[in-house]
């Protein structure tokens, strides 16, 4: 636990002070695979405070849900189809439900 808080803080750290700017071509698309991988993360928190969480079954889903992601936009991009809105709602509801089951457990404690 020590070292993902770590991990966290550091990563917001880096994020903060790193000069990084995203094109408008590719906005779509960086923020499903950020909504993805938030979804990935709220799922393994609950894991965790449920004590189901696997590290492989995590880092899997974390590269597996960002890659979903991304391709759901590009081929919706390249048929003329917003995918990006499908793509959406399916981790936003997926983000919403673990965030409501890790709430959940932490109340119980």
């Amino acid at each position: 636990m020590i070292k993902s808080g770590i991990g966290l803080i550091l990563g917001l750290v880096l994020g903060y002070f790193a000069p990084v700017t995203i094109p408008m071509a590719y906005s779509k698309l960086f923020s499903v695979i950020l909504l993805a991988m938030l979804d990935s993360v709220f799922g393994g928190l609950r894991a965790t405070m449920s004590h189901e969480f696997d590290d492989m079954v995590f880092i899997s889903g974390f590269f597996t849900n960002g890659l979903l992601a991304a391709f759901l936009v590009y081929i919706g991009d390249h048929l003329g189809i917003d995918l990006y809105y499908v793509a959406l709602l399916a981790f936003g509801i997926r983000m919403f439900q673990n965030l409501s089951l890790l709430r959940r457990e932490i109340l119980r404690r």
